[in-house]
C-alpha cells in the first residue's frame, strides 16, 4: 500500500481520519490494508467510513440537521421498537387513582390473584 501518511501515527486526528476515508472510498487502498499498515481494527476504520458517509449524505441535503438533529436521529435508529407496550388505563381506572397495568397505587406489581381455594 503506497501511503504518504507516517507509519507511526500514535493520534488519529479528524484530518488523517478523513484521509484514510478518502483513500478508501477512492479504492486506493482497503480496510484489510490500512488495518494492517496502520495496526488499527477493521471495524473501527468501518465506523469511520459509517461516520463519513452519513456526514457526506447530511451536507448534500437540501436541509441539512444540525448536530444534535442528527444525534437524536441516530439515538432514534438504534433504539428501533419500543420493548413495553404502552398502558391504558379506563377512565375509571384513573379516577380511582389505580395505577393500573397490574401495579398497586404505590408501583409494586401485583400480578394475577391466586383463586381462592375451597
Amino acid at each position: 500500500m503506497s501511503m504518504t501518511m507516517d507509519d507511526s501515527i500514535k493520534r488519529w486526528t479528524a484530518k488523517r481520519k478523513t484521509a484514510l476515508v478518502i483513500w478508501i472510498i477512492q479504492g486506493k487502498t482497503t480496510v484489510a490494508e490500512a488495518s494492517r499498515s496502520f495496526d488499527l481494527t477493521p471495524s473501527e476504520i468501518e465506523g469511520w467510513v459509517e461516520d463519513a458517509k452519513r456526514g457526506m449524505e447530511n451536507s448534500l441535503r437540501a436541509n441539512p440537521l444540525d448536530i444534535r438533529e442528527q444525534y437524536e436521529k441516530q439515538l432514534k435508529d438504534l433504539r428501533g421498537k419500543p420493548t413495553a407496550r404502552p398502558c391504558w388505563r379506563s377512565a375509571r381506572e384513573k379516577s380511582a387513582g389505580s395505577a393500573g397495568c397490574g401495579r398497586s397505587s404505590h408501583g409494586a406489581a401485583t400480578g394475577p390473584r391466586p383463586m381462592a381455594r375451597k
